[in-house]
């Protein structure tokens, strides 16, 4: 691998607009990598996010917040004739110009308001991409790029593209017509963007996620008295976690000792925890929470096996971890977990949403010979390290705001 260097000097400054719901956190390293390689070659990045109360200032980029319009009615009629004045008298052009098009695509009088108000942030800006980090924060936005005189680049990811349009159908329709480029994460993502409708002359540059891989490294030798396995995930439905314990039952019911770590946090903690209490597996499963990396990095040391049983996966930044750090990783079909894990050669990749073939794997797992469990963890290390490093992330993401 070779390290970037600064290109300041060979290129003129390019600006690169990033629409995210928030400032990314720590652990959310897709973005802060993009970030870091943007600037170490040149480019200015800004920050638009929706949160309000966001820092105004992330890893040197500008963060421009979203108008709140959200309270008290008199707070709220305020803020939006602040807002009003300048539309009026500040971006007058830019904001009659989003109205035009707006108006052009149909959008009714009143919602159209809206839009130019609470766009306002948006259009203070001169740049020369606006890229949309998540396919639904670019609807009611799809004309923004344009007034910028700006090409609109729009990342879609499994949520986006795969759970979204359920219950919303033809959301993307407008959107697919003014969109200049896309990015995905996967191949399967490409195909389900050309099933909801996009054309193929829109053209789409598959970037998967990358690791610090010199990080995410492990020589320990387990010799682990009890099978040891773990999960990173959100606690969210579509992690397919439920579809977990209940294969872990059937394990249990076979007298095999093991333990279940789940590291991570969220909606649907309540409702696992009571699934794991009725399949009687509450000594054999911990809900860890959300860990700092070094915490995360530590559990993954200590792991035989590593399970994503995901429903839904745009391609999953912690079994690339797991991989990397030599563990025998087992994963769904999900989207991109079948790109992810090379079934056979890197780890094992199962039909979704079938707890007994994950049982049954996971058996058949166990009982490979040593030499054949060291053969899959030293193709999954290599493959990693060769595949899904930050410096091959970073140049991608060059060329895709050069082509």
């Amino acid at each position: 691998m070779t390290s970037l260097t600064n290109k300041n000097t060979s290129r003129s400054q390019k600006r690169v607009g990033l629409v995210l719901p928030n400032t990314p956190a720590y652990s959310e390293t897709f973005f802060r990598n993009k970030i870091l390689g943007l600037q170490q070659h040149g480019y200015r990045v800004i920050l638009f996010v929706n949160n309000p109360k966001a820092k105004r200032e992330y890893l040197n980029c500008k963060t421009v917040t979203a108008p709140h319009l959200q309270g008290k009615f008199w707070v709220v009629w305020w803020r939006s004739f602040l807002l009003l004045l300048q539309a009026v008298f500040i971006r007058t052009r830019k904001s009659v110009r989003l109205y035009q098009l707006n108006q052009q695509d149909g959008v009714g009088f009143v919602e159209n308001i809206k839009s130019v108000l609470s766009n306002q942030f948006l259009l203070g800006y001169h740049l020369d991409w606006l890229h949309f980090g998540f396919g639904t924060m670019a609807l009611g936005r799809e004309n923004i790029a344009k007034v910028l005189g700006a090409k609109m680049a729009v990342s879609f990811r499994g949520f986006d593209i795969g759970i979204y349009p359920i219950k919303y159908p033809n959301c993307y329709n407008l959107l697919f017509r003014k969109v200049d480029k896309i990015h995905v994460i996967s191949d399967d993502l490409t195909n389900l963007l050309y099933k909801k409708g996009l054309s193929k002359n829109v053209k789409i540059s598959k970037i998967t996620p990358a690791i610090d891989t010199d990080f995410f490294v492990s020589n320990a030798k387990l010799e682990n008295a009890v099978l040891q396995l773990t999960t990173i995930a959100r606690l969210h439905w579509k992690k397919g976690l439920e579809y977990t314990v209940e294969a872990l039952a059937m394990l249990k019911k076979q007298n095999i000792p093991f333990h279940y770590a789940v590291l991570g946090d969220g909606e649907e903690k309540e409702r696992l925890q009571f699934a794991i209490h009725q399949l009687g597996l509450t000594e054999q499963v911990s809900l860890l929470g959300k860990l700092p990396p070094e915490e995360v990095k530590r559990e993954l040391e200590t792991t035989d096996v590593y399970l994503q049983y995901s429903i839904q996966e745009g391609f999953c930044n912690a079994v690339l971890e797991a991989q990397a750090m030599g563990l025998l990783c087992i994963v769904s079909n999900a989207e991109g977990l079948s790109e992810n894990v090379l079934d056979g050669q890197t780890g094992f990749v199962v039909p979704k949403q079938n707890p007994k073939l994950l049982f049954e794997k996971l058996l058949e797992v166990m009982h490979l010979s040593e030499s054949e469990k060291e053969t899959i963890k030293k193709q999954a290390v290599q493959r990693v390290r060769e595949e899904f490093h930050l410096e091959k992330q970073q140049r991608e993401f060059l060329k895709f705001y050069e082509t």
